[in-house]
């Protein structure tokens, strides 16, 4: 599902006008990526949490010449998905 393909789907499902629709699809993602870049979480019951998730250092390999590097530590988005949200996909 693309982006334009979702906010159809929730401006039909919540009576809104695209231009609605697409404007609450982006104070949403503003909202958890707001959360998250200050380190916290952001928790929707039944459907799932964001959360920021800590990758430490380590050595990588460059695929095409063979040569090694070192991949830096830093910080990477993550999503688990809630009860509700798991029974719906079984």
């Amino acid at each position: 599902m693309t982006k334009e393909e979702l906010v159809t789907m929730m401006a039909d499902q919540a009576g809104l006008n695209k231009t609605q629709a697409a404007a609450a699809l982006e104070a949403f993602t503003g909202a958890v990526s707001g959360a998250l870049s200050k380190g916290g979480s952001v928790t929707l019951t039944g459907f799932g949490t964001f959360s920021v998730s800590h990758r430490a250092a380590r050595a990588g390999r460059n695929p095409q010449t063979g040569a090694s590097l070192q991949i830096p530590a830093m910080d990477v988005p993550k999503f688990k998905a809630g009860k509700s949200l798991k029974e719906a996909v079984k």
